[in-house]
């Protein structure tokens, strides 16, 4: 038994890291209950079931992002900023993310970080269709990213060689694939991601459905 007094914050803190080691399937209140040495009872005395424990969670991790913005400045900034403040949080935490985006949150730390991408989308000329429209693009592209950066995605991900063997591709059949097997098989992802947020930014400066903000 703990000497520490258990608490929801504790409790949370101990499914954080569970799903960091073995995923959000290995969660549950049982196990929870192992891993900070109380009977399960007594978890119901601070979450109410596992799924307020998986929302304490995802509103956990998105609580610790850090909004270094600023609201003065133009909002392809803003947008940049938020995108790499929400790639930090989801590096740090990429099994938990995948928690975070998969779940509808109410509590204050859950929708600012939303909040502040549509007020910052709002600014940018989009209507709230758009402006929702953009947000799910960026939330999919950072994840997407966060994926092939932690190797769920073996495809064109880079591998621990330095380069595809030449005896694996056909340069007769693969042309492209084996002239630029080295980029393949490498990856600076944060200059990636920097590249793929600025092409997105530049992409939705020229929608039409964009009219001119304040910013």
């Amino acid at each position: 038994m703990t000497s520490q007094p258990l608490s929801r914050a504790r409790i949370v803190a101990a499914a954080v890291e569970l799903i960091e080691r073995e995923g959000a399937d290995a969660v549950s209140m049982r196990r929870i209950a192992s891993e900070l040495g109380v009977g399960v009872m007594s978890l119901y005395n601070h979450v109410p079931n596992k799924g307020a424990l998986l929302d304490g969670v995802a509103e956990s991790v998105l609580s610790e992002i850090e909004f270094t913005d600023d609201p003065e400045a133009h909002w392809s900034d803003r947008v940049r900023v938020q995108a790499h403040a929400f790639r930090q949080i989801a590096h740090h935490y990429p099994r938990c993310t995948m928690l975070v985006v998969s779940r509808q949150l109410h509590s204050n730390a859950g929708l600012l970080p939303v909040e502040r991408a549509l007020a910052t989308l709002r600014s940018a000329g989009f209507d709230g269709v758009d402006a929702v429209r953009v947000l799910r693009m960026f939330i999919a592209f950072i994840v997407g990213s966060l994926l092939r950066e932690v190797g769920v995605t073996p495809t064109f991900a880079p591998r621990h060689s330095s380069a595809i063997d030449a005896g694996e591709v056909d340069p007769e059949l693969f042309p492209e694939v084996s002239a630029l097997s080295e980029l393949l098989v490498s990856c600076d992802h944060e200059t990636e991601f920097a590249f793929g947020v600025d092409l997105l930014i530049q992409a939705i400066a020229v929608h039409p459905a964009r009219r001119e903000g304040t910013r």
